[in-house]
C-alpha cells in the first residue's frame, strides 16, 4: 500500500465558484501570526486539494472536502459553513 503524503498551504483569498475552489495570494506561514482571515489547503502527493478550511480569528468558519475518483476527476464534496448541516455534491 502505497502511503499518501500531504502539504498544507495557506492563502488569502480564492476565486471563481468552480470546485474544488482555485485560491490566491499565497502566504508563508510565518504571516499567520499577523492574519485574522485566512484559508489553509491540504493537497495529496499528486497535487490534488484534499481539504480546505477558512479560518477566522483561529476559528474554523468554512470547510471543504474533496474525493477523487481513479482518474483524477473530482466525484464530491462536502462543504460545511459554520453550524450548518454539511451539504454533499457529487459529480
Amino acid at each position: 500500500m502505497n502511503a499518501t503524503t500531504t502539504q498544507q498551504r495557506y492563502f488569502l483569498t480564492y476565486r471563481g465558484v468552480k470546485l474544488p475552489l482555485q485560491f490566491a495570494e499565497e502566504l508563508a506561514a510565518d504571516a499567520l501570526s499577523n492574519r485574522n482571515t485566512y484559508f489553509v489547503a491540504t493537497y495529496d502527493d499528486a497535487g490534488r486539494m484534499l481539504r480546505c478550511e477558512k479560518r477566522v480569528y483561529g476559528e474554523v468558519e468554512m470547510s471543504h472536502v474533496y474525493a477523487y475518483g481513479d482518474d483524477g476527476r473530482l466525484v464530491s464534496a462536502c462543504i460545511t459553513i459554520g453550524d450548518d448541516e454539511p451539504q454533499w455534491m457529487h459529480f
